[in-house]
C-alpha cells in the first residue's frame, strides 16, 4: 500500500472527520460562551460588586522607583521590574466565571439527555402471528 493510499485511508476515516467536526463545533461554541461571559455574566457581577472585577492596575514594584512613578504603564515603559498579580488576579477570576458557566451548561445539556433516555419508549406491537398463537390458547383454555 502506497503511502498516499494510507493517507487517503486515514483523513477519510470516521474518526478524522468526527474529530475535524468536534474542533469546529468547539470553537463556536467557545465563542458563544467567552460571549455569554463577557457580554452578559459580567456586567451582572460588575452591578453586584459595584464596580466589576478588574484589578489589572493592581501591582507591586519590585527595585528602584527612581521618578517615583505611579502608574502600571509608566512603570513598564521606564523599565521598572514590576510584579503585576492584579493581571493574573483578574484572569483566574474569569477563568472561575468561566468553568462554573460551561459547569452549568454541560449539567444542563446531560440532564436533558438524561430525560430523553428516561422516557419510556411505546412497546412494539405484538405480530400477527403471535396474536394468533395467542388467541388460539386463550380458545383452549376457554374449552379445557
Amino acid at each position: 500500500m502506497s503511502i498516499i493510499q494510507e493517507f487517503k485511508e486515514f483523513a477519510i476515516k470516521g474518526n478524522m472527520m468526527d474529530l475535524a467536526i468536534g474542533v469546529i463545533i468547539g470553537g463556536a461554541f467557545g465563542k458563544i460562551i467567552d460571549s455569554l461571559v463577557k457580554d452578559i455574566i459580567m456586567p451582572l457581577i460588575s452591578v453586584i460588586t459595584g464596580g466589576g472585577v478588574d484589578f489589572t492596575q493592581k501591582f507591586i514594584v519590585l527595585g528602584d522607583n527612581p521618578n517615583n512613578l505611579q502608574s502600571l504603564d509608566q512603570l513598564t515603559k521606564a523599565g521598572v521590574n514590576v510584579l503585576t498579580y492584579g493581571n493574573f488576579l483578574t484572569i483566574f477570576i474569569n477563568f472561575i466565571i468561566l468553568a462554573w458557566v460551561v459547569f452549568l451548561m454541560v449539567k444542563v445539556m446531560n440532564r436533558m439527555r438524561k430525560q430523553k433516555e428516561a422516557a419510556p419508549a411505546a412497546p412494539a406491537p405484538t405480530p400477527e402471528d403471535i396474536q394468533l398463537l395467542r388467541e388460539i390458547r386463550d380458545e383452549l383454555k376457554k374449552q379445557g
